[in-house]
């Protein structure tokens, strides 16, 4: 996972880069990103069972899965803007739920 880590960090700091607007904007923006990187799940759900009849069978489940993994990155993006400590911070978390889940 440490890698992984490492990828974000070159993201961020690409993006920071980049970035026109004041570091408070960035991290309510890189939040704000995570909503709409949902939206396109539930768009390419739509389009692999065909329920907007509009657009018909448009997407695959290839493409659901490249979706869910851009809410991932992204929601990791905005984890590493808040905090430099975001490595750790998710692992806290990742445990956390992982030893609630077993006290059931």
């Amino acid at each position: 996972m440490h890698d992984t880590w490492e990828t974000i960090d070159r993201l961020v700091e690409w993006l920071d880069a980049e970035s026109g607007v004041s570091p408070e904007m960035t991290r309510v923006l890189r939040v704000l990103k995570i909503s709409e990187e949902a939206g396109e799940v539930a768009e390419a759900i739509h389009g692999v069972t065909g329920s907007n009849p509009r657009k018909g069978n448009s997407h695959t489940w290839d493409d659901v899965q490249a979706e869910l993994c851009d809410v991932i990155f992204t929601s990791m993006v905005a984890l590493r803007t808040i905090t430099p400590e975001a490595e750790k911070v998710f692992a806290e978390r990742l445990n956390h739920v992982a030893e609630r889940s077993l006290n059931r």
